[in-house]
């Protein structure tokens, strides 16, 4: 693991905070339809994307609030904003499931029951969906397995609890993250079409 403002890997272990839950933004994909790292990315207005997924999981309660880096990594790694942490995905190339894995196997550092996962690039994904999804899990703690739904689709943000890390770190392979393990594990489903339109951004938008 590394922090930012550092151009290689160092190792630092997050400081664990009982009670609250850990934030996971995964970042560490080369956004090859996209034309570059989607972490590198920013609104019309200038905002980064990265900026936005840091504070939406800080402002829901996240700490610490972890970012995988691959990609780019050093220069990611520099622009991530205060709380955030950088997590080196080294195999970052194999897809999606190396970050899942880099990110709860940091996450498993901490004192956190629950993880808390959005993509980088999902900049209008609100607090409220977060905290939908926090609240389906209150009473479950560390065996909670929630995901946020959009016109029945499975959705951002994704919730899980601490008992299943290691298995859900087993089990993904490839560009696919916790979907078909949240689907065979009976995951609480929390419809949010009432907040967003659930959409990722996988392209530039036309000039």
């Amino acid at each position: 693991m590394f922090r930012a403002g550092y151009a290689g890997a160092v190792d630092v272990t997050p400081l664990p905070v009982v009670g609250a839950p850990c934030g996971i933004v995964l970042a560490a994909g080369a956004g090859t339809r996209y034309g570059g790292p989607k972490a590198l990315a920013a609104d019309a207005d200038g905002t980064p994307w990265l900026d936005r997924a840091v504070a939406l999981l800080a402002a829901s309660g996240c700490d610490p609030v972890l970012v995988t880096v691959g990609a780019a990594a050093a220069e990611v790694a520099r622009r991530i904003p205060a709380p955030g942490r950088a997590v080196l995905v080294p195999d970052w190339n194999d897809g999606l499931s190396a970050s899942v894995r880099s990110a709860l196997d940091a996450a498993a550092a901490t004192g956190a029951e629950l993880a808390v996962i959005v993509p980088v690039d999902t900049p209008t994904l609100p607090a409220a969906a977060v905290a939908r999804v926090l609240g389906a899990a209150a009473e479950a703690a560390a065996s909670a397995l929630v995901q946020a739904t959009v016109a029945g689709a499975p959705s951002h943000p994704v919730l899980i609890g601490r008992d299943h890390w290691a298995e859900v770190a087993a089990t993904v392979a490839g560009d696919r993250g916790a979907g078909p393990y949240l689907a065979v594990h009976g995951a609480t489903f929390v419809a949010c079409d009432d907040l967003w339109d659930g959409r990722d951004i996988d392209e530039r938008p036309a000039p």
